[in-house]
């Protein structure tokens, strides 16, 4: 059984994982009714696709697992706060929630080009029923960009 932290704690991992292999520091992971459906890491520099963050690849994975488009019930950690892009792809996955650690303003710190809307904000534009909850394990999370900027590889795309 995945609870919000057990299942960030994974999303952590994941994001340890890319940092080694050259990508950034991101990660996701996504479980409904229990299981673990999906773990990954930002993929974007090693595909070659900007479009490939931790959670749209989670979600890739998680809806090729069930051979469904929708999640219904499922819940989402993500190491940081959802892009705009990746807030739009949960809400239409149709997750239940998602939970997030470090927030858009420390990837911007990182040297990140953020766009400055929070997933919130965008939430609420769109009327989603998507909830989100911040403060998950911030600290861990956060602490992956500091690991990203030490490796040798740290370069934000």
């Amino acid at each position: 059984m995945y609870d919000p932290t057990s299942l960030m704690r994974v999303a952590i991992e994941k994001a340890r994982e890319g940092i080694r292999e050259g990508q950034s520091p991101f990660g996701c992971a996504i479980s409904a009714t229990g299981t673990l459906l999906a773990a990954a890491h930002n993929c974007v520099l090693a595909l070659g696709d900007i479009t490939a963050h931790a959670e749209i690849t989670a979600i890739r994975e998680a809806c090729a697992k069930t051979d469904k488009i929708a999640l219904n019930g499922a819940i989402v950690a993500c190491t940081c706060e959802p892009c705009p892009m990746c807030m739009a792809a949960l809400h239409w996955a149709r997750v239940e929630t998602v939970y997030y650690g470090a927030t858009i303003a420390d990837a911007q710190s990182a040297g990140f080009n953020e766009l400055t809307l929070p997933a919130a904000k965008l939430l609420e534009l769109g009327s989603s029923q998507v909830k989100l909850v911040p403060g998950i394990l911030p600290e861990d999370c956060g602490q992956l960009f500091e690991e990203w900027k030490r490796s040798s590889t740290s370069r934000p795309y």
